[in-house]
Order: C-alpha cells, then sequence, then structure tokens
C-alpha cells in the first residue's frame, strides 16, 4: 500500500481466499498490528468475502510494514486452512525535506592553509526510506559573505567544506559565512531541499613581521650610571594583538660586547626598552653605536621566511662626561714580602688614579683593615712598612696571602677602595715536629708503631723527614729499632731483649733543608692484648688505699683467724670422739647413678645430712664441726674401717682433691682419689647396708 494515500477509504487492498471454500461456507478473520494492537482498527477484512480494507492514510516513517494473520474456518468453529501470514509493506513517498544536523556551524581554518585544507564537514539526514532517491543528498554552497573571492567549495556527497585559494588574510577579512543547501532526490530540481549557515573564522598566523617605526635613535646616559632605562623603541605588527604572533622579542645584535646595556619588551605597550646596566665611562667611550633587532615570539611562516629578513634599528648612546672621583683599577693589587723581614722594611703599595688627569697626584691614602697590624701605609705614596715581623704561618687564613683594604681620597672627598693582596713567602723557620706524645705498645700483640710529623712550612722547606734517634751511643739503640716508612712517618719496633717497663725515647727529625728538632716520647711496653688494657692496669696500680678499705682489709683477716681455729678445732675433737654405727655412718652417702662421683656433696655434721648442689668440688664431702669451708678446703668426716679420719677436699681450678687418711691418724696433704680408690672406698659399704637391711 502507499503511504498517504487519498482513498476514497475504506480502501480495498486485497482479497484472501480459502481452496476449502469450495466444499464449505468459509469465514475469514485477521489479527496483528493495525487490527488488535496499535495502530486498531487500520485493517478490517470481510468476514463472507474475504475483502481486506485500509481505514485511513499511513505515515511510513511511522509504520512501514504491518505482519498481519489471516485465518479461515467453518461455522462450527473448524480451521480449513492453515493460518496465512499477510505482510503489507508501506511503500514510501518523498515527503520529509532533508535536515541539517546543526542550523549554524562553526568552523576555523588559519590564514596560511594551502589550497585543499579541509575546513569542517556539514551534515544532513533524511527520514525517507534509505538507499533510494528519496535519501539521496547533494551539498552546495549558495552563497558567500563577503562574497569575492571564492574561497571554498563543498564536497557534494559528503559535505567537506575545503579552502580552494591561497589568498586568505586575516589581516584583510578575519569571518566568512556560507549559506549551505542540501537537496534530496541527487540535487535534482524537484527534490525537497533545506539550508543551514556555515561561519569560517580565519585565525591568524604569523605573516607579518614587526617594523620598527624609525631606523636610527638617539639616547644619553651620564657616565658611571647604571640599572636606568635610556630609550623606549616603539614596533608596528599587523598581527592579531596580545598573541604570540604580535609580541615582540628584542635583540642586541651588535655594540654590546662589553654588557653595559640590556633591552626587554614592555607587555602591554609591546615597545622595547633599552637598560644600562654597568656604568660607562666617558673617557673609554664617549658614544656607543648598538644595532637593535626585532622579531616575535611565534615563529614566522613558511612564506614570510622566505621574503624577508629580521628588521634592524640603529640606535647611538651619547655618554655624558661628568667630575669623577678617584678610581681604584685594579681593585686588587700584589707586593710579595718574605717572612720575617726586619721591622721598616719599605715597599710599593697601592695606586689610585684620578680617571680625568689619569695620575695619582692630589690623592692620599689610608689604611681601613689590616688584620694582624703588620703594615702601616704613606698617605702620599701609598707605599707600605713592615710595622712587624710578618709570620706566614700565623696568616689566617694559611693560603700565603694577607689582605689590607685601602681607602684612595681626593682633593673633594670622593674616595675609592681597593685591597692590597701581600704575598708572604715563606722561609724555613719552622722545624718538623712529631705529633705523638704517649704510646703504648702491647707486647707481642704490636711488633711496631708508627709515629708522624708535620711541618707548617712550605713543601720546598718540609717533607721528606728523616727520623733518628737523638742519642746514638744510649741504650735505646740496643733495645729499639728506628726505620723509615714514607717522607712524612717512622716506624719504631722493640728487640727481643726489651723488657715490660716505660721507656722515654728521644727521636730527632729533620726536614729537606736541615732544620730539626729532637721530641722525647714516653713509650710504654707493656704485657697486653689491647692499649686500653695496659693503661687500666696502669691507674689501678697506683691507687691510694683509704680508710674504709684498711677497716674492710683487718676485718677480714680476723675472720680468717676464726675460721683457721675452727678448723683446728674441730680435727682435735674428732680425734676424741668415737666412731659412728656403720649404718649410721652409710647413710652419708646418697645413690648415685653415675660410675664416678656425681655433681651433689652430702656432708655429715653433728649426724645431719647435707646435700650440696653446684659446688667446686665433685665427690661425697663431710664436714667438721659447723661445716666452714676455708681457703677453697672442706674438711669432711667418713668412717672408714671402724675409724675416724678427717680429710680435706681442695679445690684448684675446676678440679677437686681429697687429702688421703692413713694408720688412723689425720694427714693433711693435697692428693687426689682416682676413680679406683673412690670405687674401692664405697662398694664394700654400701654392700654392707644392703645385707644389714635383708636381715633386719
Amino acid at each position: 500500500m502507499q503511504e498517504n494515500s487519498l482513498g476514497p477509504f475504506p480502501m480495498l487492498l486485497q482479497q484472501v481466499q480459502s481452496d476449502a471454500a469450495q466444499n464449505y461456507t468459509i469465514f475469514y478473520s485477521i489479527s496483528g498490528r493495525g487490527v488488535d494492537q496499535e495502530p486498531l482498527n487500520l485493517f478490517f477484512i470481510e468476514r463472507d468475502t474475504g475483502n481486506l480494507y485500509c481505514t485511513r492514510p499511513v505515515d511510513r516513517e511511522e509504520y512501514d510494514v504491518f505482519d498481519l494473520v489471516a485465518y479461515a474456518s467453518t461455522a462450527d468453529g473448524y480451521s480449513a486452512d492453515l493460518p496465512l501470514p499477510l505482510p503489507i509493506r508501506v511503500e514510501d513517498e518523498n515527503d520529509n525535506h532533508p535536515v541539517f544536523t546543526e542550523s549554524v556551524y562553526n568552523f576555523e581554518v588559519p590564514e596560511s592553509s594551502r589550497l585543499g585544507t579541509t575546513v569542517g564537514v556539514v551534515c544532513a539526514t533524511d527520514r525517507d526510506e534509505p538507499d533510494t532517491m528519496h535519501t539521496r543528498l547533494k551539498y552546495s554552497i549558495l552563497e558567500q559573505m563577503p562574497r569575492s573571492p571564492g574561497l571554498f567549495s563543498v564536497h557534494p556527497s559528503t559535505g567537506v567544506i575545503t579552502t580552494v585559494s591561497h589568498s586568505m588574510d586575516r589581516e584583510a577579512v578575519d569571518k566568512y559565512v556560507l549559506l549551505m543547501k542540501v537537496q534530496d532526490m541527487d540535487g535534482q530540481f524537484f527534490g525537497l531541499m533545506t539550508t543551514s549557515t556555515c561561519v569560517i573564522t580565519v585565525k591568524d598566523s604569523n605573516d607579518n613581521p614587526p617594523t620598527f617605526r624609525q631606523n636610527t635613535y638617539e639616547a644619553s646616559i651620564d657616565e658611571n650610571a647604571f640599572n636606568m632605562e635610556i630609550l623606549r623603541i616603539p614596533i608596528d605588527d599587523k598581527d592579531l594583538i596580545n598573541t604570540a604572533n604580535w609580541r615582540a622579542n628584542f635583540t642586541i645584535i651588535k655594540g654590546n660586547e662589553n654588557g653595559h646595556f640590556k633591552i626587554t619588551t614592555d607587555k602591554e605597550t609591546n615597545e622595547g626598552v633599552l637598560w644600562v646596566v654597568k656604568p660607562l665611562n666617558h673617557e673609554e667611550n664617549h658614544q656607543v653605536i648598538l644595532e637593535i633587532g626585532v622579531s616575535n615570539e611565534a615563529p614566522f611562516t613558511r612564506d614570510v621566511l622566505r621574503t624577508i629578513t629580521m628588521n634592524r634599528a640603529s640606535v647611538t648612546v651619547h655618554v655624558i662626561d661628568q667630575d669623577e672621583g678617584p678610581e681604584c683599577s685594579p681593585a686588587a693589587q700584589y707586593v710579595r714580602i718574605k717572612e720575617n723581614s726586619e721591622v721598616g722594611l719599605k715597599i710599593n703599595g697601592y695606586k689610585a688614579y684620578d680617571p680625568e688627569t689619569r695620575n695619582s697626584n692630589s690623592i692620599r691614602y689610608r689604611k681601613l683593615n689590616d688584620p694582624k697590624g703588620w703594615l702601616t701605609i704613606d698617605e702620599i705614596s701609598g707605599s707600605i712598612k713592615t710595622s712587624k715581623v710578618l709570620d706566614r704561618e700565623a696568616a689566617s687564613p694559611r693560603d700565603d696571602l694577607y689582605n689590607i683594604t685601602v681607602l684612595a681620597i681626593d682633593q673633594d672627598g670622593r674616595s675609592c677602595t681597593g685591597t692590597l693582596v701581600v704575598t708572604i713567602e715563606d722561609v724555613n723557620d719552622n722545624a718538623p715536629e712529631i705529633l705523638q706524645n704517649d704510646i703504648i705498645i702491647c707486647k707481642p700483640k704490636m711488633a711496631y708503631t708508627d709515629i708522624s710529623a708535620v711541618d707548617p712550612d712550605e713543601p720546598i722547606h718540609g717533607a721528606p723527614f728523616s727520623f733518628s734517634f737523638a742519642n746514638p751511643a744510649s741504650d735505646i739503640n740496643r733495645l729499639w729499632i728506628l726505620t723509615k716508612v714514607n717522607d712524612t712517618a717512622a716506624r719504631l719496633s722493640y728487640r727481643k731483649n726489651a723488657e715490660f717497663q716505660e721507656y722515654i725515647i728521644p727521636i730527632t727529625v729533620n726536614d729537606r733543608a736541615g732544620q730539626s728538632a729532637t721530641k722525647k716520647l714516653k713509650v710504654n711496653l707493656c704485657d697486653c692484648t689491647h692499649p686500653t688494657q695496659c693503661r687500666s692496669a696502669s691507674r689501678s696500680s697506683g691507687i691510694v688505699l683509704g680508710k674504709w678499705a684498711i677497716l674492710a682489709i683487718l676485718l677480714g683477716l680476723a675472720l680468717l683467724s676464726t675460721v683457721l681455729l675452727t678448723l683446728v678445732c674441730g680435727v682435735v675433737g674428732a680425734k676424741k670422739r668415737k666412731g659412728f654405727p656403720e649404718d649410721l655412718a652409710q647413710q652419708n652417702l646418697i645413690i648415685s647413678n653415675t660410675e664416678a662421683p656425681g655433681d651433689d656433696k652430702v656432708c655429715s655434721a653433728n649426724g645431719f645430712t647435707t646435700n650440696t648442689v653446684n659446688n667446686l668440688s665433685h665427690g661425697f664431702c663431710g664436714t667438721v664441726g659447723s661445716g666452714v669451708k676455708n681457703g677453697g678446703q672442706d674438711v669432711i668426716e667418713m668412717v672408714k674401717g671402724g675409724h675416724q679420719t678427717s680429710e680435706s677436699c681442695q679445690a684448684v681450678g675446676h678440679h677437686q682433691t681429697l687429702d688421703s687418711c692413713r694408720g688412723g691418724h689425720l694427714d693433711v696433704d693435697n692428693c687426689r682419689y682416682t676413680y679406683s680408690e673412690w670405687h674401692s672406698f664405697t662398694q664394700p659399704r654400701l654392700g654392707e647396708d644392703t645385707i644389714r637391711g635383708h636381715t633386719g
């Protein structure tokens, strides 16, 4: 069916027929969009004839296809035939104008663009059926304002706008307006059309160089003036104001070899500002001629570079003479004086001059600063005299230079300041000096020690040094050896027969010019592994006992006497005391799982059993009397052969010794029980105790 049909309505579209109608009475019906779905009641079918009708016009852009289904059935509802798909396609009519996507297009293009440069793209849409003549669009430019010259074209199919001329000049026209047209039916006269506006702004390019308004300029400046503005230089530039294409960069091409001038740009006015940054001297130059060049911050376009060069102007600066004071030039002047020179030695000093007359007449001199007060200055001539003996080694800093500040004054009271640099020439007036004083050598851990020397004089009067004993005939040579290590050090080593003690060793050091000095070194040959241990021992040996220390020693002696008396009494009482019963004596032994004596000790004191743990002694020991230990010995009592004996155990280091008891008397001497002796002593008694336990 055709869209936008004019009728008459209802309008017959088609007749639906079923083959079953030859044998049966058939009734027709339809369903689908346009019948029982939106848009409702657009189509209907006659129940008896199968004629399909449309009730009103249809817009294809709203509904392009209606998928209907037709049904054929008998009066009793029997489906005489299968449902029939009945698609209805709406045929397009060119009833929609093409429409631009923008009512106004805005594009930019540089004025220096080449031919064929793309400016932008315009685009339009059409609601009619795609891929038909109704939607085949064609673009064109109806009008350009300003009209001349024609600078742009548009591609008829793509809408791409390009430049067709290279004569675009922003300084002449900075904006163009194009009236664009789009038409369907491929642009045929009967096609539908729409227009739109395209605004093209021409962007500035640096195609206009800056130019000076004059070729020559003049300025004046007083001599000795500086940090002053002396001239402003205006320029013209047709490019867009306040852009990099317009802002100027000035440079001094010639005449500023001494750095007296600089030129800057005033950002507001775009003028060149010429400054004097270093004082000028009228006596040297009455005038200075400068050549100034100007360019832009942005680089020129290629077309401009091929046709022009940098614009230049000449500036003549006149230097005005001024009545000046004395001139201290050069500011630092040098003299040489040998150190230790006699007082009153006269030397040429500082010289200033009058720049107008170029001489030193009528100039007076005064000393402003003399750190050591070594020199005096003559007021008229500026010469200097030594007022003290100069010492190079005393100058600060130690660089052989001694600075004096001098003030030069003319008749009008104008002045300048300079520096007189005195180079102090060195003489060999200092002997080398050994740095060490007290030395500790640990024998035999240390076989030697190194000693070094320094000389404050210049190197020509210094190293290499020679070291030697001051008295070669003394006993020091038989005990000590002195050998060279390098130019400033020597090695002091002892011989095998040197004993542990403190030595005083005089050593002489000579510099290369023969200046010498002798120093007595205190050398402590010590029995140690580190020098700090030797110093600690030396300090402890010199301690004086105080009254409390003496009192503590006396109390210790009294306590020792008491302990010895107790031990003696215990031994005597042990001889008169009866022996313990063997079963009681056996209770003094404990069971040990080791074959040798264990770490515990069972001590019998007045019949009681005591265990001591972590003792230095290893074994079983009994104590006599109160069981006091004395001097590392433990007096123990045991039952042996029916006789009572006292035995002492003495700890030596970490070993234990037992005193033997022979013939029933107390024999106090130092001996060590072997394991076999201990075993032969304990086994019979352990056996007896076991038998006694069974029989009891």
